[in-house]
């Protein structure tokens, strides 16, 4: 099952339920090498679903010491298909390496 790192509003329970139809369990990990930056939503579902019109998003410094905490959940393939229809044009899914060691699939600025 695929692994996914959140450190912004996919750590809702809210968002998890209206994306996913459950609330998700994770456990706490850092992702090194990358910064948080902010965006402004405008599509009307993401803003209701999240209740929030700016959203953090991961900016890559390539930098070890700069470190981003979030929570990685375990996701089934259709959840990340999900997650990925939930997330808007400012954001690109790629694969990234965790401090723990574990791979696991982030969502980071796509103008990187």
């Amino acid at each position: 099952m695929p692994l996914l790192f959140s450190y912004g509003t996919l750590q809702q329970k809210e968002v998890q339920v209206a994306n996913f139809g459950r609330v998700l369990s994770g456990v706490k990990d850092i992702l090194q090498g990358y910064k948080i930056g902010e965006v402004v939503i405008t599509d009307e579902r993401v803003l209701r679903e999240s209740g929030k019109a700016i959203h953090p998003i991961l900016r890559f410094t390539g930098n070890p010491a700069d470190e981003v905490s979030g929570t990685v959940f375990e996701i089934t393939d259709i959840e990340l298909a999900q997650a990925d229809d939930y997330e808007v044009d400012d954001y690109v899914r790629t694969l990234a390496r965790l401090k723990s060691g574990k791979e696991c699939w982030i969502y980071a600025a796509a103008e990187e």
